[in-house]
């Protein structure tokens, strides 16, 4: 997925603007993985091979993206997914 296009996307569900972590870059700068974050809703969705995974929450599949989310894991910075929103570790020290 083109950053140019990942700049023009919302929140589906509250229309604010997302906050953008990039895992993996190919050659031609494309991101590959990754995710987009609203800061309002606090929902998480997770870019897979150049396709950023935006479903309402309904029709997201918990058991299919957690493999992916725990690579992740370390990127995360002390923070946890949870119900697709991305929190404050409650066992953050």
């Amino acid at each position: 997925m083109k950053l140019e296009t990942i700049e023009k996307l919302c929140c589906p569900f509250d229309k604010h603007d997302l906050t953008l972590k990039i895992i993996l870059k190919d050659t031609h700068e494309n991101i590959l993985e990754g995710w987009l974050n609203c800061p309002s809703c606090e929902r998480i969705y997770p870019i897979i091979k150049g396709i950023p995974i935006m479903n309402p929450d309904e029709y997201r599949e918990a058991h299919l993206e957690q493999p992916v989310l725990d690579r992740w894991q370390n990127q995360l910075e002390g923070r946890e997914i949870k119900n697709f929103r991305l929190k404050e570790s409650l066992t953050n020290t």
